[in-house]
């Protein structure tokens, strides 16, 4: 066991970020943007949650890996997390494949985007890297992992959900002994092993490790040269570290922030129209399982300099209000119910139209006499008077994206296809 003196270990350790991810399953609305650049929760972007657990943990270094369609994620970054000051020994390095070493003009996996810029991480020295997928929702203390995995002696520590056996099959899945030793790791099993003392449950993969940083350039150049490898944290590095190495899984509840109101842990993957959508109706919730008022550990992002939210109109059938609804700044509901919706900023209601479990994005406008239910509307997008979605099902499906579960997601092309 190696000794740690009690300092806060966040100060030699550096954040790395994987967000390239495309999102494909969230469809249109990663049309445009990656999936970290999500617009969440009345103000945010999805990439904010793992950059604030990172900052409030501690963490001063950080860098952060992006591919797919990463303007509107880079441009939202400049903006947002432009606050750390070299002096303070803090940095934030955004990294677009940039064939810094290897020919290939994209990152081929998650290992070769950290493999691609060993020589800025190692300009930065840390002793520690964090490294963290940036397209989930959850609040956490790295710190504690930190801890973990320096006491523990592991070679790597792997942050862990316990799941059902049945949500396990798509995960990354570890087998473990009563010492949370990993002996096993799998991606996506038809059968996932059970945990000692709970057989009919499983540890899935967060996403999230931990590494020495010179062990980790080590395993990482033996990667870069096996010709057999897909480049990937959960398909190559980690299982060849399980089988020759020791590996600690680290349990979500010992490092999950809560404040006083929040029950349980709470971690989502918003990788579905349909988990995207409930995720952000969650937050309408007179107490919310996910606390976006905690000032203790606040979820930062871009401050917009905008006006206040406004509500006008007070007469019957045409009063301005929102119930059980976020509203964002730069909105005005006129004459308008907003009802367990998100209104995010610069969003217009006109006269006598409803939203009811809406989660409306940046600057679109409603129109008069529109009704919507249950509906995701992407940025920009302009509703008709009048138009009526959510009480047709046969009708949404012919003109929007329909779910399931009956959400609709509706996008400026599939509007300018209904004139």
């Amino acid at each position: 066991m190696r000794e740690t003196y009690g300092q806060p270990l966040a100060r030699d350790a550096m954040a790395y970020v994987l967000a390239g991810g495309r999102g494909s399953r969230l469809k249109e609305l990663t049309d445009n943007r990656a999936k970290p650049a999500v617009y969440f929760g009345g103000v945010s972007r999805i990439v904010d949650f793992a950059l604030s657990n990172a900052i409030n943990s501690g963490i001063r270094r950080i860098g952060v890996a992006t591919q797919y369609k990463a303007h509107s994620l880079i441009r939202h970054m400049q903006r947002a997390w432009n606050f750390m000051r070299p002096e303070r020994n803090e940095s934030f390095d955004i990294l677009p494949a940039s064939q810094r070493i290897s020919e290939m003009l994209w990152y081929e996996g998650t290992a070769d985007a950290v493999y691609q810029n060993i020589d800025i991480i190692a300009a930065h020295a840390p002793k520690y890297m964090v490294i963290l997928a940036g397209d989930h929702i959850y609040k956490m203390d790295y710190e504690r992992m930190l801890r973990q995995h320096v006491d523990s002696g592991a070679d790597v520590t792997i942050g862990c959900l316990v799941v059902t056996k049945k949500e396990a099959t798509g995960f990354g899945v570890m087998a473990v002994d009563e010492n949370s030793i990993i002996t096993d790791f799998v991606e996506k099993p038809e059968n996932p092993p059970g945990i000692p003392g709970q057989p009919d449950m499983a540890l899935a993969s967060m996403g999230i490790y931990v590494f020495d940083t010179q062990f980790l350039f080590e395993r990482l150049r033996e990667d870069a040269a096996d010709p057999n490898s897909s480049r990937d944290f959960g398909n190559d590095i980690i299982p060849r570290i399980v089988k020759g190495g020791k590996a600690v899984a680290h349990r979500f509840t010992d490092s999950c922030v809560r404040a006083s109101e929040e029950i349980g842990e709470y971690w989502r993957d918003v990788g579905t129209l349909d988990a995207y959508f409930d995720t952000n109706i969650d937050l309408t919730d007179t107490v919310p399982k996910l606390n976006m008022y905690d000032r203790d550990w606040p979820i930062w992002t871009d401050q917009i300099v905008a006006a206040p939210a406004k509500f006008v109109h007070d007469e019957d059938g045409r009063r301005g209000m929102a119930i059980s609804s976020l509203i964002s700044q730069d909105c005005i509901v006129s004459g308008a119910l907003a009802k367990r919706s998100l209104l995010f900023t610069g969003v217009k209601m006109g006269s006598f139209s409803s939203v009811n479990e809406g989660v409306i994005l940046p600057y679109c406008n409603i129109g008069r006499g529109a009704r919507l239910s249950r509906v995701i509307l992407d940025t920009g997008v302009r509703i008709p008077e009048g138009l009526v979605v959510g009480e047709d099902p046969v009708l949404d499906g012919q003109r929007f994206r329909r779910t399931e579960s009956g959400v609709c997601l509706i996008t400026k092309r599939m509007i300018e296809q209904l004139k």
